[in-house]
């Protein structure tokens, strides 16, 4: 098969769907791989890692997107790569398509098979391609967050340590996934309050047996959330249904009752955000505010460290990009349960549940 990489458009995304190490491997499994030049460099990847892998490089992306049978990014595509689309290429990438009807819908006109990593499940519910970029997120979460509460930065001038004599500065994190556990672990590393709130109470009972007394666990109500966001200084929501869009938990009528300048971090920004007013922002303007709240909601967080990204993505989505090449996505579903779940376009039909019910589109399941 041929595989082709293009560099990232993008808005500051400076990530890369391959690596040379990755190259490398589907090259050794027979597969030739097309590179656009500098595709890597923002990473640390120059050309000559990826010819010393044995790809090959072509000049523009347009040459990778036409001489590729199946193409691997980071990010979704964008409308100046939408007249790449044709029938039977397979795009292997972050699609987030219950928040993006634009896409799912050119993808579905030109019968893309669109495998989405976001949606690959194994069978004990895992999302392994969607887990090292949540767990970069939700470390770069308390990261952001703590920046933008600085006084320059348009915060309320709290510092989340505190220091002897002076209050600790208060986390809420709203979900307990992936990135919540990941945002937890730094607050409590810089010793805040920390309130962490989810639905799942054996996961609270996790949390609250790991760190005892350091955080308080709560479980997820409007209520909760309500009476936790009076007393945040730095709120992180992490919230996540597999392919579907974000649900509204954080509503704009409780910001009345928050300290002007608090931060809301909204990682779920991708799935369409978690509070009534989010909207993507990107690296170089990162920040809006809302009735005296900033919101963070970058919608490629981990696109600001995309050396230590870039590795662990292709940690992640080596193995199945591997099965797909070699088997054809047909078989690889087949043999992957997992792959065949990532799978949300095929020959012109939603295969995602998430994204038919998101815009009222007809849900085919794949054989």
């Amino acid at each position: 098969m041929n595989v082709g990489c293009v560099k990232e458009i993008k808005k500051l995304e400076s990530r890369v769907g391959l690596t040379p190490s990755a190259v490398r491997e589907y090259v050794n499994a027979g597969h030739r791989v097309l590179i656009e030049t500098n595709a890597g460099a923002m990473s640390g990847f120059p050309d000559a890692d990826y010819q010393k892998a044995g790809a090959v490089i072509l000049e523009k992306a347009e040459q990778v997107w036409s001489q590729a049978d199946m193409i691997v990014k980071v990010k979704e595509p964008l409308a100046p790569e939408y007249k790449f689309f044709r029938d039977g290429l397979i795009l292997y990438t972050y699609l987030h398509l219950a928040a993006n009807e634009e896409l799912t819908k050119e993808l579905l006109k030109t019968k893309v098979k669109g495998v989405a990593y976001e949606t690959i499940v194994t069978e004990d519910g895992g999302l392994p391609c969607l887990k090292p970029m949540s767990e970069v997120a939700g470390r770069l979460a308390i990261i952001e967050g703590a920046k933008r509460l600085e006084k320059p930065f348009g915060g309320s001038g709290i510092l989340l340590s505190g220091v002897p004599g002076v209050d600790r500065g208060n986390v809420v994190i709203v979900g307990a996934g992936v990135v919540g556990e990941n945002a937890l672990k730094m607050a409590v590393g810089l010793e805040a309050n920390v309130i962490v709130l989810d639905i799942n109470l054996k996961k609270l009972t996790y949390l609250d047996e790991l760190y005892g007394n350091r955080i308080t666990t709560l479980y997820s109500t409007a209520d909760n959330i309500e009476k936790s966001l009076e007393k945040a200084d730095l709120v992180v929501s992490g919230v996540l249904l597999p392919g579907a869009m974000a649900p509204k938990l954080i509503k704009r009528a409780y910001y009345k009752t928050m300290r002007p300048g608090s931060v809301i971090v909204d990682v779920a920004i991708d799935q369409g955000g978690s509070t009534e007013v989010s909207k993507a922002t990107y690296h170089d303007d990162p920040v809006f505010v809302v009735d005296g709240i900033n919101h963070y909601c970058v919608a490629n967080m981990p696109g600001a460290v995309p050396r230590t990204s870039t590795i662990a993505l292709n940690n992640a989505t080596i193995r199945y990009g591997l099965a797909i090449a070699n088997m054809g996505i047909e078989t690889a579903c087949k043999a992957h349960k997992a792959i065949k779940a990532g799978v949300n376009t095929y020959d012109g039909k939603c295969t995602c549940k998430g994204v038919a019910d998101a815009f009222g589109l007809p849900f085919v399941e794949l054989a």
